[in-house]
């Protein structure tokens, strides 16, 4: 039994390491070849910060685990309200009123309610993973112009104060900033190095997590879908936990709502579309019955913050981090094999 837990919680360490490692790498790679900051962001980085979901579903769903492919991405949304926005706000203020937050949450709400009808529709197939990955598409698309758009604003902000010559000639090469991106590799070859371990390490880790999870749920009596809605989303969102923490921390928790929503779309359009469409997933019922749901009043809930731009405080913060444990509780006490 002990081994099982050294290797679910060995198996997520080496699936966030891996994952980090492979952004930077092909952060490193991309730039070397003169790839766009836009692109890299839109592309590599974002498909990279969720390479461990998409892994573990992608596992687990070839394994006969659907409920561990499902549970990993309903629980990872409902963390990611209620743990990764509620547990900054009792260190400081949280803002949620981003620009383009409320545009993004109306979309994440469409794109929830997509989800659920796909789920009673169970399996979910090549067909549904297609009209998933058509939305991720439209998605990425979209954002690409609102950041073309603002980006020429900005220049042309700059341009008329500094002098339009001076102004293009300095902002010309630039394409933005990857600021959550940190020590990128200068070297191609190190860069390279980084893809490998990166592409080695998440299988490996999702082989580890996989076998833990599935061992410790027969163990304790539960579902596999429990043990993907609690343990496994949670250990998936320990970085966006961390990353808004420090946030927090520096007093810059205004990105926090934005990084938050982009993290659920793609977990529900790109992890299980790109999922669904390798191998059709089965929706246990008790997600159906209540997660789904759950998540749904989350996506709500962080629309309402988004469009009221309300700034989260310590009580507010507490609220919703026992909000998530109160879950969590409800969860393992359902998920009771009888």
């Amino acid at each position: 039994m002990l081994f099982d837990y050294l290797s679910l919680a060995g198996g997520l360490v080496v699936l966030i390491i891996a994952g980090d490692v492979l952004v930077r790498g092909s952060v490193g790679i991309a730039q070397r070849l003169g790839v766009p900051n836009l692109i890299i962001g839109l592309t590599i980085v974002a498909f990279g910060t969720s390479a461990p979901e998409l892994v573990i579903s992608l596992k687990a769903a070839l394994s006969g685990s659907g409920g561990i492919a499902i549970g990993n991405v309903v629980g990872s949304n409902i963390a990611n309200v209620l743990a990764v926005l509620g547990l900054p706000a009792l260190i400081a203020a949280t803002p949620c009123g981003e620009n383009g937050a409320t545009r993004n949450a109306v979309f994440m709400v469409a794109v929830t309610l997509v989800f659920i009808a796909l789920c009673f529709l169970t399996p979910i197939g090549l067909a549904g993973g297609v009209v998933l990955l058509a939305l991720l598409g439209l998605f990425l698309g979209a954002s690409a112009m609102v950041a073309r758009n603002h980006r020429r604003e900005q220049k042309g902000i700059a341009a008329a104060a500094a002098g339009a010559a001076v102004a293009v000639n300095e902002l010309e090469g630039d394409d933005g900033i990857l600021e959550d991106v940190e020590d990128v590799p200068e070297s191609a070859w190190i860069a390279v190095v980084y893809v490998l371990l990166g592409l080695v390490g998440l299988p490996l880790g999702a082989h580890f997590t996989i076998s833990g999870a599935t061992s410790i749920a027969s163990a304790w009596g539960v579902s596999e879908a429990v043990i993907g809605l609690t343990v496994i989303a949670l250990g998936t969102s320990l970085p966006e936990l961390a990353t808004t923490l420090m946030a927090a921390i520096r007093q810059h928790g205004a990105v926090a709502i934005g990084n938050v929503i982009g993290s659920n779309i793609f977990n529900l359009l790109a992890i299980i579309g790109i999922t669904a469409v390798v191998v059709p997933i089965d929706v246990p019922p008790e997600v159906m019955n209540f997660d789904i749901w759950v998540m749904l009043a989350c996506a709500l809930l962080l629309t309402a913050l988004a469009g009221f731009r309300i700034c989260l405080g310590k009580m507010a913060g507490l609220a919703m981090t026992v909000a998530y444990c109160t879950y969590i509780a409800s969860v393992y006490m359902l998920g009771k094999v009888v």
